[in-house]
């Protein structure tokens, strides 16, 4: 049996506090530097990092696992996230099942907040993956630190031979671990969100079989990291295109879709609870007006509280043709769509404007009546 040994926490691991961008509390303790890890038996010291990683992280404690989908309901509901009944359960089923959840739909609507969410309501640290065109392993996975292992050869006596050295260079204090490999070599259980998969490539899929289904990365220096505890992982799609079967039949799949008026005006009077109930429900019946417009990009949810917010500000109380012509850049973002829904909805807002003012006067001859 290997004696225990001292090992310095990896450069790279999250703190609960920043996600992947890592800061270390005032209180950390310092590591041997001359203690540094072979390559036998190394993945476990991931493990042992990630335990001395916990003790002066300021970690909340992670809430035990919730018994019904309408327990999880609940509490995201109390961290500020309202979810559908589907929604509910999906998210159930990933943390009792131990499955991935691939969330697809349009953007904007509530996809990584779903992941910040049961970060918040479980209690984990929320570990972020962001995608982008190009994304390799060397910023997903991790890579090694070159400059410090070539600092390490030079610092070695004359006459030590390769094998040592290429121990020491290949140890864990070398190893700089990006969002895959620190959830998975996380002590505690994690919230993992792979932001827009689609902006990814096929490439880029097939490598993260390994971790959707087997929960461990191979490093081929070191042999394979497992997992000690099972991520809740959420993989968001805008479905700009079509993701391979291999990972969908990894995962849980969940369609968000831009919601129903009723749950859309819940939402926003949650967002903003100051706006004004007749001035919030004529928001969310103008959003829906726009979103069945044929649109380069048809209004979020965040545009919509956005919006909401922004009525707040200016002491809005009624939706015209002025308002929302005055307003309109905070929902509708391409120079073409402007137009369209200038002309669509602005003259909508007027006839409806005109007919309620014409109705207006006693006895039907109010001023609206005149020409």
């Amino acid at each position: 049996m290997m004696k225990s040994t001292v090992v310095k926490p990896m450069a790279a691991m999250p703190s609960p506090m920043t996600s992947v961008d890592l800061m270390m509390c005032p209180n950390a303790p310092s590591a041997n530097p001359k203690t540094i890890p072979t390559r036998k038996g190394v993945a476990d010291g991931l493990f042992r990092a990630s335990k001395m990683h916990e003790s002066y992280h300021c970690q909340a404690m992670p809430a035990p696992p919730p018994p019904s989908a309408a327990d999880v309901a609940l509490g995201l509901r109390s961290v500020g996230y309202l979810p559908g009944d589907s929604t509910a359960l999906v998210a159930f089923l990933a943390v009792r099942l131990g499955k991935p959840v691939l969330v697809e739909g349009p953007a904007g609507v509530g996809k990584t907040e779903l992941a910040k969410a049961l970060s918040r309501y479980l209690g984990r640290e929320l570990v972020r993956l962001q995608c982008y065109e190009g994304l390799d392993e060397a910023k997903a996975l991790y890579e090694w630190n070159y400059r410090k292992q070539l600092l390490r050869i030079q610092s070695e006596a004359d006459g030590t031979g390769w094998d040592r050295v290429q121990d020491d260079i290949f140890g864990e204090e070398f190893l700089l671990a990006r969002p895959l490999l620190t959830a998975i070599s996380s002590a505690e259980p994690v919230v993992l969100l792979i932001d827009e998969i689609d902006k990814t490539d096929q490439e880029f899929e097939a490598m993260l079989l390994e971790v959707l289904s087997d929960f461990q990365i191979s490093i081929p220096e070191l042999g394979p990291v497992h997992a000690r505890t099972h991520p809740v992982v959420l993989l968001t799609s805008n479905n700009s295109r079509e993701l391979t079967e291999a990972l969908k039949r990894r995962c849980l799949y969940l369609w968000l879709d831009y919601p129903e008026l009723e749950h859309e005006l819940e939402i926003v009077r949650l967002h903003a609870p100051e706006l004004p109930q007749t001035v919030g429900r004529r928001l969310v019946e103008v959003i829906g007006m726009v979103r069945d417009l044929d649109l380069k990009k048809p209004p979020s949810i965040a545009e919509s509280i956005d919006w909401a917010r922004a009525l707040v500000l200016l002491g809005v109380q009624d939706i015209d043709s002025q308002t929302f012509a005055e307003t309109m850049s905070l929902i509708v973002k391409h120079r073409t769509d402007l137009d369209v829904v200038a002309e669509r909805i602005g003259l909508e807002l007027g006839d409806r404007v005109a007919a309620s003012v014409g109705g207006a006067g006693p006895e039907g001859d109010g001023p609206g009546l005149s020409i």
